[in-house]
């Protein structure tokens, strides 16, 4: 007994070393890091939007970490496999991950059993870009408003339905919730294979409306006249789409989607780390170059990230996403 009890002593002493020498051994890696290859995973297949966010921000990104990086496109069930990936891999700094709202906010709200927690299981590090998203209609459609969309609506049932990417895209979860707000029930969703498809149809007038996210592409046939743009689902009017409103401004408080990309760790990975990938990213954000190329491929840069802001984010769509998932049924 009485050796027991002096072996539980001897645990108990113990800790607090064992304890000073588990963080200054994190000290020290964080002091010395980078020293090795650093993975970043694109959770979508070569080719997509996330590969235009991440591949000119990854070359600058290098850079101004000094860091040696490989990027590894892992995707599959809608980013579900490659941000999984990354939740379970090591929190050493040497595992990153280009997230999204289809990663962080809607994969995990709709799969049940979610693959991962997007708040337990990541470090969010910094916001890179955001998207915005529009409700746009053919030309044909007597509708230069949002407020006339719905009253059109309304006055003949069956008549306006809209496209999308598929069931549960947010482009699908904007449309259902512009009927929520406005009252127009009576719209229907078209789920397409993508955003193309919907877009070809709408154009050619099989179509009468689209959400799309908001591209070149599209504010060049806003302005040609092609396709009618009636609102942006951003905070403020686009800069280079001055005569489309907000949601709020044409009466749809709480028409708000702001799509994200960043770029998160496992959760866990040390702060000193976290703070010095941050530090890089946005020194690798002040690039001319890049801010002009995410703008031309769609995205607004995100300039001054910060690990807590990034957070927040993630926390505000976590509120606003899931009950509109329920609303849908698409709750696995």
């Amino acid at each position: 007994m009485l050796e027991n009890s002096g072996l539980f002593r001897s645990l108990l002493l113990a800790l607090p070393l064992a304890g000073a020498l588990g963080a200054s051994a994190m000290a020290q890696d964080a002091a010395s890091y980078p020293n090795r290859t650093i993975r970043l995973v694109i959770p979508f297949a070569a080719g997509g939007a996330t590969d235009a966010v991440a591949r000119p921000w990854a070359e600058r990104f290098r850079e101004k970490l000094k860091a040696s990086l490989i990027v590894e496109n892992l995707g599959g069930a809608g980013g579900a496999i490659g941000a999984a990936n990354i939740a379970k891999a090591p929190n050493d700094g040497y595992h990153l991950l280009i997230g999204s709202i289809s990663t962080q906010i809607l994969t995990p709200s709709i799969a049940n059993p979610s693959p991962y927690d997007p708040l337990k299981d990541f470090e969010p590090i910094a916001m890179l870009v955001s998207s915005t998203l529009a409700i746009a209609v053919h030309p044909a459609i007597p509708a230069r408003t949002l407020g006339e969309l719905t009253a059109f609506a309304k006055a003949n049932p069956g008549r306006i339905s809209y496209g999308t990417p598929g069931a549960g895209s947010l482009n699908h979860l904007v449309g259902e919730l512009y009927k929520t707000i406005s009252g127009a029930e009576g719209v229907a969703h078209v789920p397409y294979r993508g955003g193309g498809p919907a877009l070809s149809d709408l154009l050619g007038g099989q179509l009468p409306m689209i959400v799309p996210v908001m591209t070149g592409q599209i504010i060049a046939l806003h302005q040609s006249g092609k396709l009618r743009l009636l609102v942006v689902t951003s905070q403020k009017r686009l800069a280079n789409l001055p005569d489309v409103p907000t949601g709020a401004e044409a009466g749809a408080q709480g028409l708000l989607a702001d799509g994200f990309y960043g770029f998160f760790a496992p959760a866990g990975t040390s702060p000193a780390i976290v703070e010095r990938l941050a530090a890089a990213s946005n020194e690798a954000m002040k690039d001319q170059e890049l801010q002009k190329i995410l703008r031309g491929a769609g995205f607004e840069p995100v300039l001054d990230s910060t690990p807590a802001r990034a957070r927040q984010i993630v926390e505000e769509n976590l509120k606003i996403w899931p009950p509109v998932i329920a609303r849908t049924g698409l709750k696995r």
